[in-house]
C-alpha cells in the first residue's frame, strides 16, 4: 500500500551504483526507489532486529546513491578506522545522555539546510536495538515535526527480500492519527528476525536516546 502526500515523479534523483544493484539482484534482493521529494527530510528505517540490517542498507545506500546522514553512539566514533570509516558514511555521534540536545540540534541543521537549499536527509531506525521491545522511541518522530519536513518510511522486508524507500508523509504533530498511517504502510513487513520487531507505537514514558541503525 503506498500512500503517499507527495506527487511523482519525486524532484531529487540519483544515479546510484550498477554495480552495487547487481550485488543486491546475486543475493536475491530488490529496491523499489524513485527518488526523494524534498531536498531535506527523515527517512523511518523499519525493521530494525538484526545486524544484517546495517550490512544491507549500506550495499541499499550504494545502490541508489542515497547521501543520507544517520545517529550513532558516539563511542562507536572514537574506534580507530571504524570511527573513521562511519563519519564517511554520513554517521553523526551523538551521546546517549543529550537525546532532547541531539533532536533540536538536528532539527535546527534541516532548517538552516532548507534555508541555504543544501541536502540533508537523516536515516533512523525508531526502535533504536535490535532486541524487542514494546515500541518506537521518537527522536525520529520529534525531529521530522519539530523541523516540518518529509517523512519517508523505509520497509525492510526480509521475506520479499525487498527494501522500499517509496512513501513519504506529512506529519500532523498529531501522534494517533500520524502513526495509524505509519503502521498501514508498513503492515506486513517481515524483519531478518520478527520476533525482534516492536510495535509500531511510541513508548510511554520513553526518552529516547539513539535511533540509529549503528550499534
Amino acid at each position: 500500500m503506498h500512500l503517499n502526500d507527495f506527487p511523482r515523479p519525486y524532484p531529487v534523483q540519483f544515479a546510484g551504483s550498477a554495480l552495487a544493484r547487481w550485488i543486491l539482484r546475486r543475493l536475491g534482493w530488490r529496491v523499489d526507489f524513485a527518488g526523494l521529494p524534498a531536498m531535506q527530510g527523515v527517512l523511518a528505517v523499519y525493521p530494525h532486529t538484526s545486524n544484517w540490517d546495517f550490512v544491507l542498507l549500506v550495499v541499499v545506500k550504494w545502490a541508489v546513491g542515497v547521501p543520507v546522514r544517520f545517529w550513532g553512539k558516539d563511542s562507536l566514533f572514537r574506534i580507530p578506522l571504524f570511527g573513521r570509516w562511519l563519519r564517511w558514511l554520513g554517521g553523526l555521534p551523538v551521546r546517549r545522555t543529550a537525546s532532547h540536545g541531539v533532536v533540536a540540534e538536528t532539527a535546527e541543521q534541516l532548517a538552516q539546510a532548507r534555508q541555504r537549499r543544501e541536502y540533508f536527509w537523516l536515516a533512523l531506525a525508531p526502535e533504536g536495538t535490535r532486541k524487542h521491545i514494546p515500541g518506537w522511541r521518537s527522536g525520529f518522530y520529534r525531529t521530522a515535526v519539530t523541523a516540518a519536513v518529509p517523512l519517508g518510511l523505509v520497509r525492510v522486508d526480509y521475506r520479499l527480500r525487498e527494501v522500499s524507500v517509496v512513501d513519504f508523509i506529512h506529519l500532523t504533530g498529531h501522534e494517533t492519527e500520524d502513526f495509524r498511517r505509519i503502521a498501514s504502510i508498513y503492515a506486513g513487513v517481515t524483519g531478518c528476525r520478527p520476533a525482534n520487531a516492536a510495535p509500531i507505537q511510541l513508548l510511554g514514558a520513553d526518552v529516547p536516546r539513539t535511533e540509529t541503525i549503528v550499534k
